[in-house]
């Protein structure tokens, strides 16, 4: 994916409909000037999930992280390799401050909660959610960051902008980069970084350990299709109030989710390659997805199923002549952290409703 950003449109931020990762970002940049004059327009809302016209029942999990159970114990200082190929000496675990939702989630799920001093403005579990913002939109403010002290900062290697961070750095505080999660293989290295990077590898290992029997233990309940036939999902961005309508492709990071879902990603399957590409009525005949996932921000976005549906294409689609419709949580549904079994349960739970 290229490394783009764009800042919040006004009327995203007051609306209350951020997108909620640097990469979704990034994809967004690269075909908003396509979306915004495409025949296809998309909308969704908190409404919740739908099946052959009925609510789903998969109640949301509450947004919070677990911690571990013990008190980390960094062992410090430990140099590690960042992302960007440079190596960071960290002295001090003290005072950290992670950049994006995903790392935040880390972070804190490690034990590190008391030891965080602010938060990207996307990152909105509970625990979390008190700490000063040191972003506006996707972008990285250095002042803010550096008047809070921080003796470690935890970014993504699309976490911008450059200049906002080697501004951090050169000021003396440890910047590490950590690559971003595009896929359940990803959970694992993630932690591994993190953990490392706060002088507490056992710790690492541990939540790995939980992370990944937490995903096991939610894919040994998928039901088999009675037909033999995987599901076609198709997962949409949508920002009604930015008139911004996509379709994701087989960069878009959800293919992993609905493959471990037992799912075929639709756009993919369809021929789609790039991250995500405007909504058209021909995408969307060509995708024949038989369910759609979508972020629960941008469903309200867009008025809710019945608003999802006006969009051109949609309606005839199954997924949208059956009102199937999953929606999960913005914050944390891409992340590839420590609650993606939690992701993953959401959308099984929704997809599979009904015994469908």
């Amino acid at each position: 994916m290229a490394d783009c950003r764009r800042p919040l449109l006004d009327n995203e931020q007051e609306e209350g409909v951020p997108v909620r990762t640097t990469r979704l970002a990034g994809a967004v940049i690269s075909v908003l000037a396509l979306a915004l004059t495409a025949g296809g327009c998309g909308s969704t809302d908190d409404a919740g999930p739908a099946t052959n016209g009925k609510q789903a029942g998969a109640a949301a999990a509450p947004n919070r992280v677990e911690p571990l159970a013990a008190a980390p114990k960094p062992q410090v200082p430990v140099t590690v390799t960042s992302a960007d190929g440079k190596r960071v000496t960290v002295a001090s675990a003290e005072r950290i401050v992670p950049l994006t939702p995903a790392l935040n989630e880390i972070v804190f799920t490690l034990g590190f909660g008391k030891q965080v001093v602010a938060r990207d403005n996307a990152t909105n579990f509970e625990q979390a959610k008190k700490l000063p913002v040191v972003t506006r939109a996707h972008n990285v403010s250095a002042e803010s960051v550096l008047s809070l002290k921080p003796t470690i900062v935890l970014a993504e290697t699309l976490t911008g902008p450059a200049e906002a961070i080697d501004q951090i750095r050169d000021a003396g505080v440890p910047v590490v980069l950590v690559k971003p999660g595009k896929s359940l293989a990803d959970v694992g290295p993630r932690i591994d970084v993190v953990a490392a990077a706060l002088g507490v590898k056992p710790a690492g290992d541990e939540l790995k350990k939980r992370t990944q029997s937490r995903i096991d233990a939610v894919q040994k309940k998928i039901p088999q299709p009675k037909d033999g036939k995987k599901p076609r999902v198709a997962f949409l961005y949508l920002r009604g109030s930015a008139s911004v309508y996509l379709i994701g492709g087989s960069e878009s990071g959800a293919t992993s989710l609905l493959e471990a879902a037992g799912a075929v990603d639709a756009g993919k399957e369809s021929g789609l390659t790039k991250d995500f590409t405007p909504i058209t009525s021909e995408a969307l005949a060509k995708a024949a997805p038989e369910a759609l996932l979508v972020m629960t921000e941008g469903l309200e976005s867009v008025g809710g199923v019945d608003g999802l549906l006006k969009i051109p294409g949609v309606a005839q689609t199954p997924a949208g002549m059956d009102r199937r419709v999953v929606s999960v949580d913005d914050g944390v549904i891409l992340n590839y952290g420590p609650r993606t079994d939690q992701v993953l349960k959401t959308l099984v739970d929704q997809l599979y409703a009904n015994g469908s």
